[in-house]
């Protein structure tokens, strides 16, 4: 597979959608306990006769602190995050190459997780089986990740990365103790890797991946092929070492969190109306 990516340009007409909501969302002013800008969306709400009575609901209030909270945005940067994670999992895999033993101690079991090793649902996104897992993970991560970093700034793609991360591992803990899959070692930053993936896709939804270098195909396409293929890999392919549901759990959280912090649909974003 070839990542060929867009020019400046392209990818400022591609992103323009996106891009313009999150600025409005980073520069709105919106934060937790700001009454002015509550008020505002409370009186909007009141004028489109969604309240029959003048004062709303203590229950929408807290529904909306609570929203303004989640959606707080970050001081837009771009320090190149994305290369200090790329290093940060190269040093790791050499350190558990020498040291063999160390996999046991970043890689998610759910027997290790029961017995006290919390940290491994986090830590199993930057331990690598071997040269070839890290390198394409790594490769993915670096054309996906950097243009999604330029789009949302650093502090936002990394709260992204890490939260999907994170929640891939610990859906994947809860399967494999639900499935009494035990001996289960999980690492790997695919689930992560997958979410950024998907973030592409939200916010560059007619970038072209050219597949082997030759076949041009739209980047949602490429989301929705990858989980159709996990999904059957992992219908028929049970006593696979390849961990698709945890893929497929990265594409959910992104998915999730797109919705929730942005309030943006990736779907839509896959199939605008036309």
């Amino acid at each position: 597979m070839l990542f060929i990516p867009k020019t400046r340009q392209e990818r400022g007409n591609e992103g323009s959608q996106v891009t313009r909501k999150w600025r409005h969302f980073r520069q709105s002013g919106a934060r937790s306990g700001d009454r002015g800008a509550i008020d505002k969306i409370l009186a909007r709400k009141a004028a489109q006769g969604k309240y029959l009575s003048e004062a709303p609901s203590f229950t929408y209030f807290i529904v909306m602190q609570v929203r303004s909270l989640i959606r707080r945005p970050f001081r837009y940067s771009n320090r190149n995050v994305v290369l200090w994670l790329i290093a940060v999992n190269v040093v790791i895999f050499a350190a558990t190459y020498v040291l063999p033993s160390l996999n046991y101690v970043f890689a998610m079991n759910p027997m290790g997780v029961l017995s006290g090793r919390f940290w491994q649902v986090f830590t199993y996104m930057f331990a690598h089986a071997n040269l070839s897992h890290l390198f394409l993970n790594m490769l993915g991560l670096f054309f996906f990740g950097t243009q999604i970093e330029r789009e949302l700034g650093s502090s936002e793609f990394l709260l992204f990365y890490l939260l999907t991360g994170l929640l891939a591992g610990v859906f994947s803990f809860v399967v494999y103790m639900a499935t009494g899959s035990y001996q289960v070692f999980l690492l790997g930053a695919s689930g992560a890797v997958y979410a950024v993936l998907l973030a592409f896709a939200t916010i560059f939804p007619r970038a072209e991946i050219y597949i082997w270098g030759i076949l041009p195909l739209r980047a949602p396409l490429l989301v929705i092929g990858y989980t159709l293929i996990e999904i059957g890999s992992q219908l028929f392919s049970y006593r696979s070492s390849v961990a698709h549901l945890t893929h497929l759990a990265g594409f959910g959280f992104a998915w999730l969190y797109f919705l929730a912090r942005f309030g943006i649909n990736p779907v839509k974003r896959f199939f605008p109306p036309r």
